[in-house]
Formats: C-alpha cells, sequence, structure tokens
C-alpha cells in the first residue's frame, strides 16, 4: 500500500500539461483584457512601417 502510495505521489506527467493549459488561459485573458490597446498598438505600428517603407 505505501509503495502504491509513492508511486502516485511521485508520479508527475501530468503536471506539464496543467502548466501549459493555465498559462494558456492566463495569456488569453489577458489578450481580452487589453484587446482594445493590443490593436490599436498593432495598427500604429503597421502604420508607420507603412509609411517608412513607402519612403524608401
Amino acid at each position: 500500500m505505501c509503495k502504491a502510495i509513492y508511486r502516485f505521489w511521485q508520479e508527475e506527467d501530468a503536471v506539464g500539461v496543467v502548466e501549459i493549459i493555465l498559462i494558456l488561459v492566463v495569456l488569453i485573458g489577458l489578450v481580452l483584457i487589453f484587446k482594445s490597446q493590443l490593436t490599436s498598438l498593432v495598427n500604429s505600428t503597421l502604420t508607420k512601417i507603412k509609411n517608412q517603407s513607402n519612403s524608401v
């Protein structure tokens, strides 16, 4: 019985998957919260790139 509990305690294969899922949930939440700021940042950056590429 003690060996079975010890093996269960040492088995951490699913821990990596849970961590990745939690990180993805946090990242998706941040994107949803800051969606308008991210959109304006990307648009302004692309506009600057377009303007500077026209001058070359």
